[in-house]
C-alpha cells in the first residue's frame, strides 16, 4: 500500500514542526510538495481554523475537496496507515510507547527551549525576526521587511510568558537544553538514533526542534557546538534520510532500551513530567495558570489545554497496553520521574 497522490503542505523553514514532517516524508519516500510561506499558498486552498505550521491539505472533504490538517503527531500516524514500509513507529508495543513519550517531550517541552532562545535574548530575536519575514517572502522590500520584523519580534517577545519563559525560569530552560545535548550525544553514539539504528518519530520530533536550536538561534547554536559537534552534525543528516535502508532488527531490544534510554527518560521526568502534570491538574480545577516546581525552581505559566490532551492520550495508550507490556513500561519508567505521569 502506497500513497498515490502527491501530498501538499504549507510550512516555513523556521517552523520546527514543518522540519519534523519534511524529515518524515523524505525518509518514508512519500511524494510531497511544499508551499513555503503563506504568500505562496493557492488562493483556492482552505484556511485552517487555527493557522499552524505545517498545514497539510488532505482530500477529505465532499467530492475530494481539500481539508486543512495541522497536528504533526496524528498526521504521522495517519501516514503510517496509508503507506507501508519505512515505518517511524516501532512495532514492539513497549518501544512504541517510549517513542510516543519521547516524541511528546520534544513537541511539548523542547519547544519551550526553542521559543525561549529565539525571543528571550536580543542577539537571537534580532537574528530570527528578519529571517521569519524573508522565509515568508524573499521579494519584500527592506523597509517593509524591517517593519514586519519589528512588529513580529515585539509580539513574540510579549508572548514569552505563554511557554513559561521569564527571568525566573530561564535558568531551568537553558540548563535542561544543555543536559539534553549531553544525553543525546551519548545516546546517538550507540547506533545513530534514539531507539536504535533506524529513525523513529521521536527522532524526527527532536530533530525538528534542533533545526532551530542547533542552527538558527545564535545563543543555543553556540551551546550546541560547544557541547556536541555530533548532535550538530546529526541535525544535518536527519534532514534527508531517504537513502537509509532500515531493517526491523534495527530497533532496540527491551534490554538495550532499558540501558540506553534511562538518562533521557530521567531528563523527561525532571522537566516535562512535572509541567504536564501541573498543567493538567490546573485545567481540571478550572484554573487559568499553573504553578509548580521544575528542577528545584519555581515555574508559573498559563495553562495549555492542548498539552492536557497530549497527556491524556499518553495515559490512554498506557492503559491500553497488556498487563505484561504495561509492567515492562512501568519498570523502564520507575525512578525516572516519568512514572508520575501514569499514577
Amino acid at each position: 500500500m502506497a500513497i498515490s497522490e502527491r501530498l501538499e503542505l504549507s510550512g516555513a523553514p523556521g517552523s520546527p514542526y514543518t522540519r519534523k514532517m519534511l524529515g518524515v516524508l523524505r525518509y518514508r519516500h512519500i511524494p510531497h510538495s511544499v508551499f513555503w510561506g503563506r504568500t505562496n499558498i493557492p488562493d483556492t486552498y482552505p484556511v485552517p481554523k487555527v493557522t499552524l505550521l505545517p498545514t497539510f491539505y488532505f482530500p477529505d472533504g465532499e467530492d475530494g475537496a481539500l481539508v486543512p490538517v495541522t497536528d504533526s503527531t496524528p498526521i504521522i500516524r495517519r501516514l503510517e496507515s496509508e503507506q507501508d514500509g519505512r515505518s517511524v513507529i516501532p512495532t514492539d508495543p513497549v518501544l512504541k510507547f517510549l517513542n510516543d513519550l519521547i516524541e511528546d517531550y520534544a513537541d511539548e517541552w523542547l519547544t519551550k527551549a526553542m521559543f525561549h532562545f529565539r525571543w528571550a535574548h536580543e542577539a537571537d530575536w534580532r537574528n530570527a525576526a528578519p529571517l521569519l519575514v524573508y522565509w515568508n517572502s524573499n521579494t519584500v522590500d527592506d523597509e517593509t521587511a524591517k517593519q514586519f520584523a519589528d512588529q513580529f519580534a515585539k509580539r513574540q517577545i510579549d508572548r514569552l510568558y505563554v511557554v513559561g519563559s521569564n527571568d525566573v525560569t530561564a535558568a531551568t530552560i537553558e540548563a535542561s537544553y544543555t543536559r539534553l545535548l549531553e544525553i543525546l550525544d551519548s545516546l546517538i553514539q550507540r547506533q545513530g538514533f534514539v531507539l536504535g539504528a533506524r529513525p523513529s518519530s521521536a527522532d524526527f520530533a527532536l530533530f525538528g526542534q534542533l533545526t532551530q536550536l542547533a542552527v538558527v538561534e545564535p545563543t543555543s547554536a553556540a551551546i550546541t557546538t560547544q557541547i556536541s559537534h555530533r548532535i550538530r552534525a546529526w541535525v544535518d543528516v536527519m534532514e534527508d534520510l531517504s537513502g537509509l535502508m532500515p531493517d526491523e532488527d534495527d530497533w532496540f531490544s527491551a534490554d538495550m532500551a532499558r540501558e540506553a534510554l534511562s538518562p533521557l527518560l530521567s531528563e523527561i521526568g525532571r522537566t516535562y513530567a512535572p509541567a504536564m502534570i501541573a498543567n493538567a491538574k490546573a485545567i481540571e480545577a478550572g484554573e487559568s495558570v499553573f504553578e509548580t516546581e521544575i528542577d528545584g525552581r519555581p515555574w508559573t505559566q498559563p495553562v495549555f489545554k492542548y498539552q492536557a490532551k497530549c497527556l491524556q492520550w499518553l495515559r490512554d495508550d498506557h492503559a491500553a497496553l497488556s498487563d505484561n507490556e504495561r509492567g515492562s513500561v512501568d519498570a523502564l519508567l520507575s525512578g525516572t520521574g516519568c512514572d508520575a505521569l501514569f499514577e
